[in-house]
């Protein structure tokens, strides 16, 4: 049990959709919590399969159960959770993981040694693959598109020291609500996709820190649902990426994002070349021809929000002067291009 910390409060927002198979052993998994002290919001985004029957007959009274009438998306889903949450810090955790019974507790500990830390990362890995990493955080490659830290690589503690990460991901994420109310939640102009990018990124250049937190056990599914919906997730990541960098980027690193965006595609034609990397293995699903399509929509779709992107750039206190601290985050936290397209 907790011993020598303050028992404070902790608010867990899951979000839901059509997610009924995995909400056994995710809540099954969070009633073992060591930590005492922690409320469950279970925001359901108008599910079709019974996920709120479940609910309702399994764990009326762990959970609070908001019903959404449609699907709203990870990103204001989230926030409508954040928004009648109580805790001192809020954690968001995906429907399809399962948790270690040290989890929360780790979390909170971590987070509980400094008041300058806004940001808590878990150590997530594949449920599937026992010891094979999904997150240990996440980094950033200078076109603004987010890569998690270790993905894919067998577990042998080489992430295990307690350092500063760049960002948490939003599959299981500690924020402290100090942070959030000084930067805003979760901009649900995102949808999905790069929401947890865009909303770590506006902490770190208010200068909050993100830490690790090796001891902090996610295992983490995968509900298949964007597998079955690749384009759609091709569309999120490509147009989020660019209101991301719009929102978040000075002048400068606008322009140069554009550079290593092209480096990035010369890669990814590599890649299909040579059928390695995220492309090829899209291809398994969907034609090259279907996935520039969706990539141009991208683009436009961007571009045609830039004017409300801009109209928040203007909001954010951090947005402006950054130029010299976000090349030295960026610079920290480097991705090369090889780790994003031919993996």
């Amino acid at each position: 049990m907790v011993k020598a910390m303050n028992v404070v409060l902790a608010s867990i927002v899951i979000v839901n959709f059509n997610g009924k198979e995995y909400l056994e052993k995710c809540l099954t998994s969070l009633k073992r919590q060591t930590y005492p002290n922690f409320e469950v919001i279970f925001v359901d985004n108008n599910s079709t399969d019974g996920s709120c029957d479940f609910i309702e007959q399994n764990f009326n009274d762990f959970v609070r159960l908001i019903k959404n009438p449609i699907n709203h998306g990870f990103a204001k889903a989230n926030n409508i959770g954040l928004r009648i949450a109580n805790g001192k810090y809020i954690v968001v955790l995906n429907n399809d993981t399962l948790v270690d019974e040290l989890w929360l507790e780790n979390l909170i500990k971590a987070a509980e040694l400094s008041k300058d830390i806004g940001m808590c990362a878990s150590k997530i890995y594949l449920a599937q693959e026992q010891g094979i990493i999904d997150s240990t955080g996440i980094n950033i490659y200078p076109d603004g598109i987010a890569k998690q830290r270790g993905w894919l690589e067998k577990d042998s503690k080489q992430y295990d020291d307690k350092n500063d990460v760049l960002l948490p991901s939003g599959c299981a994420a500690l924020y402290r609500k100090e942070m959030l109310d000084q930067i805003g939640l979760f901009d649900e102009m995102f949808f999905a996709y790069c929401e947890d990018t865009d909303l770590g990124l506006r902490g770190r250049l208010a200068g909050w820190r993100c830490v690790f937190v090796p001891e902090a056990k996610v295992y983490h599914f995968y509900s298949g649902f964007w597998k079955k919906h690749l384009l759609r997730k091709i569309f999120f990541i490509e147009r989020n990426r660019i209101l991301l960098v719009y929102k978040n980027f000075s002048a400068g690193l606008i322009v140069t994002s554009y550079y290593y965006y092209l480096v990035r595609l010369a890669y990814h034609f590599i890649g299909v070349l040579f059928k390695k990397g995220v492309v090829s293995q899209y291809m398994t699903n969907v034609s090259l021809l279907a996935i520039l399509i969706t990539i141009i929509k991208a683009h436009f779709d961007a571009y045609r929000h830039l004017p409300q992107i801009l109209r928040k750039r203007k909001k954010l206190d951090n947005s402006r002067g950054v130029e010299a601290s976000l090349n030295q985050v960026l610079k920290k936290y480097a991705v090369k291009v090889g780790e994003i397209t031919l993996r």
